[in-house]
This record gives C-alpha cells, sequence and structure tokens, in this order.
C-alpha cells in the first residue's frame, strides 16, 4: 500500500517561509516523479513543483524563483521549500507521485498565508 503523509502547514505572514515535506512508503520512490499541486477554493488543482527521478525540476511561473523542491531518496522525501509566501499562495497542497500510469496522492495540508 502506498502512503504520502505531508507535513502540517500552517499560518504565516505574507513575505515569510515555509517548509513542507512528504514522505513515501510502498513505492520504489527513486523511481517516481513527485510532485507538489495546490487547490485554492474555488480553483482548480494546479501543479505546483515537479521534480523527475533523474532530478530535474519545473516550477509553476508564479512561484518561479520563490518555491524549491527537492528530493532524498535515501529518505523517501520529497520538499518544498516556500519563499516569500504570498497571500495568493493560500491552498491545500498536495504531494504525489507518478510513474507511467501509477499516480499516488496524499491527504493535502493547508497553507494559508495572511496579508
Amino acid at each position: 500500500q502506498v502512503n504520502l503523509v505531508e507535513s502540517a502547514g500552517g499560518l504565516v505572514q505574507a513575505g515569510g517561509s515555509l517548509r513542507l515535506s512528504c514522505a513515501a512508503s510502498g513505492l520504489i520512490f527513486a523511481n517516481y516523479n513527485m510532485g507538489w499541486y495546490r487547490q485554492a477554493p474555488g480553483k482548480q488543482r494546479e501543479l505546483v513543483a515537479l521534480i523527475t527521478s533523474d532530478g530535474n525540476t519545473k516550477y509553476l511561473d508564479s512561484v518561479k524563483g520563490r518555491f524549491t523542491i527537492s528530493r532524498d531518496n535515501a529518505k523517501n522525501t520529497v520538499y518544498l521549500q516556500m519563499n516569500t509566501l504570498k497571500p495568493e499562495d493560500t491552498a491545500v497542497y498536495y504531494c504525489n507521485a507518478g510513474q507511467w500510469i501509477h499516480t499516488y496522492w496524499g491527504k493535502g495540508t493547508q497553507v494559508t498565508v495572511s496579508s
């Protein structure tokens, strides 16, 4: 059974920082592309950042230069460092693991940025 468990999000003031982590189990972590998605109220879920099994990264334009995704294959964990947070970053953040047709999701964690 695959499990993705996100760390607690939280409430942070605009301009602040937060680091999310996602611990994976039940899969060969190093073989999976790992992503962070977010969904704000009334909006569709969107890809925030992706790190491939090869370590290549991709970011949503609005977070480039502020967010950094990384992975530690030895710990089966993916991270999302979020700096210079803005109120529009407020959303539920979800961890995702994907390989070919296989995709798995965490339960999500709330991040709220106050102005």
